[in-house]
């Protein structure tokens, strides 16, 4: 008896959409273009702090912000800490990492999730 071979589909972690090929961050090429054209928007250089906009960029092209939940008032979203290892629970009001939980300065993660809602 010969063994089937089921073909494995693969979903972009932004839209849903099938995919043939596993991507390195998970999204599909149109979903990738809108993100990064969300990192240049203007709404994001009003955050002041240059570094950790530059910080939530790069964690959106690494693939760190994946979609937890979706409601109809806030998306959830599990960010990955810098080091890899740790993973935090973000949306745009609110984090759970160290600077987030503070809330004296906005962390990288909520950047990130405010530009990711920029892209949808």
């Amino acid at each position: 008896m010969s063994a089937t071979r089921t073909p494995t589909t693969h979903r972009c972690v932004k839209c849903g959409r099938r995919m043939g090929k596993a991507t390195f961050d998970g999204m599909g090429p149109k979903c990738r273009a809108k993100v990064r054209r969300a990192t240049r928007s203007p709404e994001l250089a009003a955050y002041g702090k240059p570094h950790l906009v530059d910080k939530a960029v790069e964690l959106l092209e690494m693939g760190g912000l994946i979609l937890l939940r979706k409601s109809s008032k806030n998306r959830v979203y599990v960010a990955i800490s810098s080091d890899g290892l740790t993973t935090y629970r973000t949306a745009r009001a609110a984090c759970t990492c160290p600077a987030g939980l503070k809330a004296v300065h906005l962390c990288a993660h909520r950047i990130a999730a405010h530009a990711f809602d920029l892209a949808s």
